[in-house]
Parts: structure tokens; C-alpha cells; sequence
């Protein structure tokens, strides 16, 4: 017992150290020399004495200031102590600067790579501004319907209020995202520190010509230098700047795009496949689900089209809602397009799924792009579950003319010869037979399985209607395929259940048009039956 607990003591312990850890991340990963960024180092899996070591920073960096923050987490129900040390560092020289792995205890943290440029003089009326607002565009022309950033950084050298505010940008003829929320960090213009307030937006101009950007308000209160605060109330003053306006070039679609395609500039554009299960173990009538995912990087999620696929008679498609998102990167928006589509194969063998094209206007290169997602081959095995087809009768070897000539003597023979064993075995099995005929097995009957499959339409569940339309199809002349082939309101209705079976768009069913159906269904008509039936004289004729 007691070497049990101290097993399961020791996997704990192992599933608590492969849980904590020393992680690292910065707010950005590009800054200039004369600016700032924050260090978060979080420690995770179980209680923290000490702090990081970070003198191996001081070579590279100048650290400022560190913060530490202490919280709670739940995560499957249990509780997980998280520490946090937030460290304002600025680098000392330009080019990429690695800040090194960081050391607690038992603990050490990952590399991080950064990009320090050199940085940017400013005019002598910035220098002399208290607060003042820089506003620049990654590109002055751009297409129409591309993504545009605007960077608004607000400098202040002095101390701010927490109740600063920036008016909204509005701009009629473009589409306005706000990419993430503001980023503040320091940067030191000409030997005097300044904050910064820094914001960005994806803009997408909604048609060709010249735009202009608009001017945008930010307003505060700065904190002066001996104000005292009389009855709750605080001392300052109130300022506003506005930033200024940009014009833009908007530029119309490249006259040798093709007409039918969806306009789409993007920096770049990828198409990728999934399957549920695996293409290799598809079968017949089971279903498949396929994920085509369309990302874009500068477009937005609804920006990406659908992907058509060309409908087939030998696999049916029950596409689902396309999932949209949109991501925040360093170079903008990164909008993706999700669709899946449940596909059932009708018969097995291979199956070819056509080749996938989305075409798109490179935006970095200035040119036309072609995304393709290559040409797939199912092979589809049989399913040992369904039933299978109605074999197909034997192909009889020819026969010389003068053996297929019967004498009229022979025929009688043969035929009196037949009536006679069928008549003995006949009185041989009513001898047989008890004077009290014994009662049978109560066991399904083609009537009870028709009431089944009734009672399961009228009640519209898919489960219970697709069990008792197996059995009922499993005493009938033939299979539910063949009946479906020669009616075509069971066919249809045969759609509608599959539909609800195995779309995951969650469509509800009705019942009542594949009952209907059911009745309506003609008797099946066997001349071969009739005609062999019809060769022999009744053996009692009246």
C-alpha cells in the first residue's frame, strides 16, 4: 500500500513539472533604440519564492522598472498559482538583440528575438509639444478594397490623467478595423522621455479615386506640477490635439483580372484540406467530412468567397455553416474561411474530386495569383453493412441447335415424372404434420415492420425510421436501392433522410413524405418469374 501511494504521489509530482514552467513574451518584437518594450516572465505549477535573475538583461538592455503580479487561475477545476514579473527594458544597441534565457530556480525561460532599429529625428516643434500626435500609413496607394494600416503613436512628455480619450474614425467610403487594443511604451526623443499611446486600423477603401484620411481628436488632462486636490476634486489641464490628415490614392482593379473571379488583393493567400476520417477508409454509404480552410493575409473573413465544389450524382454533399474569423497580426488583418461539407459516397470504386482554384491579386508582388488545391481520387471499398446488389443471373453457354431440340415424348415424360414426386412429397409431409397444428413464434411480419416504420415517420425521428426502413427493405424483392431507382418520390424522400442523418448543419427532418411514399410504391414487376411460373400446369386444376 504504501509503495501504491507513493507511485501515484510521484505521478503527480511529474504531471505538476510538466505543467509549470518560466515562459516569456514582449508586447512587440520591432522598436527603435530610443524606445521601450515590457518583458512579462510568468511562472506557472506551484508556489515561487525569489524572483528571476536578471543581470544576464543588463548587457543588452537598460531595465527600468518590474513589476510583480500575483493571481489565481482555475483550469478543470482546480486552482493554479500564477506569478508575474512585468519589466520595462530599452535596448543599448540596434540590429537583432536576443534577449537571453532567464533563470528561476529550477526554471528557465526561452530566447526571444528582436528587432531594434535606429531611431527617428523629430522637428524642433515636436521636441517643444508636450502632447502631439504622429500619424503614418504603411502605403500611399493602394487597390481598391486592399488593406491599409494607419499607425496613430501619441507622444507626451507629460504626466496624463487616466481619462485621455480619442474621437472614433469615421470614414463613409472605407471599412474601419481596429486592429487589437492601444499599446503604451516609452521612447526618449532627444534626451526627454515621452510616452506613447499607439493605434492601429486596417482600412479598406471601398472604391478607386482620391481619399482622404481624416484628422482624429485626443483629448486629456494633464497632471500639473503642484496642483492639490481640494473636496475630491484634481488639479490639471485640459488639452486637445488633433493629428493629421493623409491622403490616399486608391487605385482600380487591374483591368486583366479575370471578370468572373471574386476580387481578392491580398499579401498572401493559402487553401488547405482536412478529412474526418481519413480519404484512404472511405466506404460506401458512410459519410466523410472534408474542411477546406481559405486564409488570406490583409483581407477580411468576409471578404473570402465560398468554395464552389461540383455537385455529383455519385457523391452526395451536405455542406455545413462556413466558419469566419479574423486574426490581429503585425502586418494586419489575417481573415480565414472554414467550410465543411458531410460527403457520402453511392457506390464504391474510385471517385474523383476535381482539382480547386481560387484566384487573387497579389498585393506585395503586383501581380496575379493562382491558389490550387490539386485533384483527389477516392477509392471507395464496398460496405459490408449494406446490403448487397441483386445478383445478376448467370450467362448460359450457347447450345448447338440439334441438343436444344426436345422429342414431344420427352417433355411428357418429364413433366409426368415431376408431378409425381412433387404429389408423393406432398402426402409425405401432411402425414407429418400433428393432428393440432402447434402455435408459431410470434415473429415480425411484414405487416408489423410496415406499422414500425409508420409509427417512426409520423414521429420524424431519423434513428428509428432509417432501423425500421432497413428491416422492412430486408423482406422485400428487392433491395431499397432498386425500389428508389424506379420511384422517384422515394428517392427524394430517401435524400431527406440522409440529409438529417449525416449533414451537420442539424436540419430537421419530417416523416411524412417518406411514408407517403411507402404506400405509393408500385408492386415490382417480374416478367422472368411470370413467364417461368406460367411454363408449368397448376397441379390442381380445377
Amino acid at each position: 500500500m504504501k509503495r501504491l501511494m507513493a507511485f501515484l504521489l510521484l505521478c503527480i509530482l511529474a504531471g505538476q513539472a510538466t505543467a509549470a514552467g518560466l515562459f516569456a513574451r514582449v508586447d512587440r518584437t520591432q522598436l527603435s533604440i530610443d524606445e521601450t518594450l515590457e518583458l512579462s516572465l510568468e511562472s506557472q505549477g506551484g508556489a515561487v519564492f525569489g524572483k528571476p535573475d536578471l543581470e544576464p538583461l543588463e548587457e543588452l538592455f537598460e531595465v527600468f522598472d518590474t513589476r510583480q503580479v500575483n493571481q489565481l487561475s482555475s483550469s478543470n477545476g482546480e486552482a493554479r498559482a500564477i506569478t508575474r514579473w512585468l519589466i520595462t527594458l530599452r535596448p543599448r544597441q540596434t540590429g537583432y538583440v536576443v534577449i537571453p534565457p532567464l533563470q528561476l530556480g529550477d526554471w528557465r525561460s526561452e530566447p526571444i528575438t528582436l528587432l531594434v532599429q535606429e531611431s527617428l529625428k523629430s522637428s524642433e516643434g515636436d521636441q517643444l509639444a508636450p502632447i502631439f500626435i504622429d500619424s503614418s500609413v504603411d502605403q500611399e496607394s493602394v487597390y481598391v478594397q486592399a488593406q491599409v494600416i494607419l499607425t496613430l503613436r501619441i507622444y507626451h512628455s507629460v504626466s496624463l490623467y487616466d481619462d485621455s480619450t480619442l474621437s472614433p474614425l469615421q470614414m463613409p467610403e472605407a471599412l474601419v478595423e481596429r486592429l487589437g487594443e492601444p499599446r503604451t511604451y516609452e521612447k526618449t526623443i532627444n534626451g526627454i522621455r515621452h510616452g506613447v499611446i499607439e493605434v492601429r486600423y486596417a482600412l479598406f477603401p471601398q472604391k478607386s479615386g482620391e481619399l482622404t484620411i481624416p484628422a482624429q481628436l485626443f483629448s486629456a488632462t494633464t497632471v500639473t506640477n503642484g496642483s492639490n486636490s481640494v473636496f475630491g476634486s484634481r488639479g490639471g489641464r485640459s488639452t486637445q490635439v488633433r493629428s493629421p490628415s493623409i491622403p490616399l490614392t486608391v487605385k482600380a482593379k487591374p483591368a486583366d483580372y479575370p471578370a468572373g473571379a471574386p476580387w481578392l488583393p491580398a499579401r498572401s493567400l493559402t487553401l488547405v484540406e482536412a478529412w474526418s476520417p481519413e480519404p484512404q477508409q472511405a466506404q460506401a454509404g458512410e459519410s466523410l467530412t472534408r474542411s477546406l480552410l481559405l486564409k488570406a493575409e490583409g483581407l477580411t473573413s468576409t471578404q473570402l468567397p465560398a468554395i464552389g465544389s461540383t455537385p455529383s450524382a455519385e457523391l452526395r454533399r451536405y455542406p455545413d455553416q462556413p466558419s469566419l474569423a479574423n486574426e490581429v497580426s503585425s502586418a494586419g488583418l489575417v481573415g480565414s474561411r472554414e467550410q465543411r461539407e458531410a460527403l457520402i459516397p453511392t457506390r464504391s470504386g474510385p471517385l474523383q474530386l476535381p482539382a480547386l482554384e481560387v484566384v487573387w491579386w497579389n498585393t506585395v508582388e503586383d501581380r496575379l495569383e493562382r491558389t490550387t488545391l490539386e485533384a483527389r481520387t477516392l477509392d471507395v471499398a464496398d460496405n459490408p453493412n449494406l446490403a448487397p446488389p441483386a445478383a445478376e443471373p448467370p450467362v448460359l453457354s450457347a447450345v448447338p441447335a440439334e441438343q436444344a431440340v426436345l422429342w414431344p415424348w420427352q417433355l411428357s415424360t418429364a413433366l409426368l415424372a415431376l408431378s409425381t414426386l412433387i404429389g408423393f412429397g406432398l402426402w409425405l409431409h401432411a402425414r407429418r404434420q400433428p393432428a393440432v397444428q402447434r402455435a408459431l413464434q410470434p415473429g415480425p411480419t411484414p405487416r408489423s415492420l410496415l406499422d414500425d416504420l409508420r409509427r417512426a415517420c409520423q414521429a420524424n425521428d431519423t434513428q428509428a425510421t432509417r432501423q425500421a426502413l432497413d428491416a422492412w427493405a430486408r423482406q422485400q424483392p428487392e433491395t431499397l436501392a432498386d425500389m428508389a431507382a424506379r420511384f422517384v418520390p422515394l428517392s427524394d424522400a430517401l435524400d431527406g433522410l440522409n440529409g438529417a442523418l449525416y449533414s451537420e448543419a442539424g436540419q430537421r427532418w419530417q416523416g411524412d413524405a417518406l411514408w407517403q411514399a411507402i404506400q405509393a410504391l408500385p408492386p415490382a414487376s417480374s416478367p422472368d418469374l411470370d413467364q417461368e411460373q406460367g411454363a408449368l400446369p397448376p397441379l390442381y386444376p380445377r
